[in-house]
C-alpha cells in the first residue's frame, strides 16, 4: 500500500486565536489517527510564483487513513475551533 501525503496551505490568516485554538486540538487528533508530521511553518525559501504561506506536511500509511483522520470526530472538533479563523486548503496526495 502506498503512503499519503497531507498537505494544508494557509492562504490567509484571518484570526490567530482561533488558529491557534485549532492546531491545539488538531496537532493530537491527527497524531492519534496515524499521521506522522514530516514539516510545518513558514517556507524557507519559494520559487515560481511561490507564496510565503503557512504549511503543514504529514504522512499516513495511505489515502484512506488521512480521508478517515479528516473524517474523525476529533479532526471535527478541531475544525469547529478554527471557526473561519483561516483560509487554507487541504490537500491528499498519494505517494509514490
Amino acid at each position: 500500500m502506498k503512503k499519503a501525503y497531507w498537505v494544508s496551505i494557509y492562504h490567509e490568516i484571518l484570526d490567530q486565536e482561533k488558529v491557534d485554538a485549532y492546531a491545539a486540538l488538531a496537532g493530537p487528533a491527527l497524531v492519534a489517527n496515524g499521521a506522522k508530521v514530516l514539516a510545518r511553518g513558514m517556507p524557507s525559501a519559494t520559487f515560481e510564483k511561490g507564496q510565503m504561506q503557512r504549511t503543514v506536511i504529514l504522512e499516513f500509511a495511505s489515502v484512506e487513513a488521512a480521508k478517515a483522520a479528516y473524517n474523525s470526530p476529533e479532526y471535527a472538533e478541531a475544525i469547529a475551533a478554527m471557526d473561519g479563523g483561516a483560509i487554507r486548503e487541504v490537500r491528499i496526495i498519494e505517494g509514490e
